[in-house]
């Protein structure tokens, strides 16, 4: 599933971020894929330059064939980017929905934007919404090793956070609750440990 984050969170919109497409690299093949366009991705910029036209138009294998003689079909992306933060990066945020080209039926969301919107989600080249601070709850998916109540948070492995020290330079935000989901008579699919962090403390 595309979801590193649970729906427990509190954040103001005017600290959310809505100028930056995830690398097209990593967007997800599906919406029940789990990758680097899983939502609650922790992010940096990749391309920032404003002199860019805000949309680009190209050929691009998403849209199918695209030579047929006298049709000229161009796929618009975004030019501002962000990609997977590591440790020693800048950090932008934590990305709110998920980039995928298909749904759970391989049937591509570029012709069903409705469905796209239903799931959350976000096509590639389209801008994906980057919270720069405020509550998330996530699941253990998008953190390294164990967080500890009250303990800080910084960049880990690529899209991830790890814990450190509550005074470390690096942190990025503090935990302030950590738990576990576990699956009754219907199962869960977020079941196993997660937390939830302030970021941007």
């Amino acid at each position: 599933m595309s979801l590193r984050i649970l729906p427990f969170r509190q954040y103001d919109e005017n600290d959310v971020i809505n100028l930056f497409a995830l690398d097209g690299t990593y967007a997800n093949e599906s919406t029940t894929d789990s990758g680097y366009g899983d939502a609650g991705v922790f992010v940096k910029v990749s391309a920032g330059n404003f002199d860019s036209d805000p949309v680009a138009y190209g050929d691009d294998s998403y849209l199918g064939k695209t030579d047929y003689p006298f049709v000229k079909a161009q796929y618009p992306s975004v030019q501002l980017e962000c990609a997977p933060a590591e440790s020693g990066d800048a950090m932008l945020g934590i990305t709110l929905r998920q980039t995928a080209k298909s749904d759970e039926n391989g049937e591509k969301l570029l012709y069903n934007p409705v469905k796209a919107e239903e799931l959350g989600c976000v096509l590639p080249g389209q801008a994906v919404p980057v919270a720069t601070r405020g509550v998330f709850t996530i699941t253990a998916d998008a953190y390294d090793g164990a967080l500890t109540l009250g303990g800080g948070v910084a960049l880990g492995v690529t899209g991830k956070v790890t814990a450190c020290a509550a005074t470390a330079a690096e942190k990025v935000g503090t935990v302030i609750g950590t738990g576990s989901r576990s699956s009754g008579t219907i199962t869960d699919a977020f079941a196993g440990d997660y937390a939830v962090i302030a970021l941007g403390l």
